[in-house]
């Protein structure tokens, strides 16, 4: 019996190879918990449309990030904090930079992607990480200015 594997099946395959099964470990395992299909034209069809559409979807998301990317890094992100005697009050934490990047740019980038190395504690400009995903990082310019209350 051949079987379109959906999941890894270890010592069987990886998810995506039409492999041949014994009858009934085909139907009592492999199709029973989920983990295969019935190699059918139709099936072998479907997956393929859905393996496509799961590429263009994948493109159109790395496209999109390089373009965030490029914007990121060719503007300067101005953060403003109340002026001490020294430096500012306070430090500017990855949440302040989160805000003023959907402020300023435009769009949202989650918090937990934007990397400190260390509080940024001190006016000045200040470069920092940011993971957009798929393994595309922007280094980000945040200028930090001390203003007068």
């Amino acid at each position: 019996m051949k079987v379109l594997l959906i999941k890894d099946v270890k010592n069987v395959g990886k998810a995506g190879e039409i492999k041949e099964v014994k009858d009934g470990y085909g139907r009592n395992f492999l199709v029973a918990k989920g983990l295969a299909k019935i190699a059918t034209p139709e099936v072998v069809e479907e997956w393929k449309a859905e393996q496509k559409r799961r590429a263009e979807e994948e493109a159109a998301e790395i496209e999109r990030l390089n373009s965030e990317k490029a914007k990121i890094e060719s503007m300067e992100i101005r953060i403003e904090k109340p002026a001490a005697p020294i430096g500012i009050r306070g430090s500017v934490t990855n949440n302040d930079i989160a805000q003023a990047i959907k402020e300023q740019l435009g769009f949202e980038i989650d918090k937990h992607k934007i990397e400190l190395k260390k509080p940024l504690k001190s006016e000045g400009l200040h470069t920092v990480d940011i993971k957009l995903g798929h393994g595309i990082h922007a280094a980000a310019k945040v200028n930090v200015a001390a203003i007068e209350e």
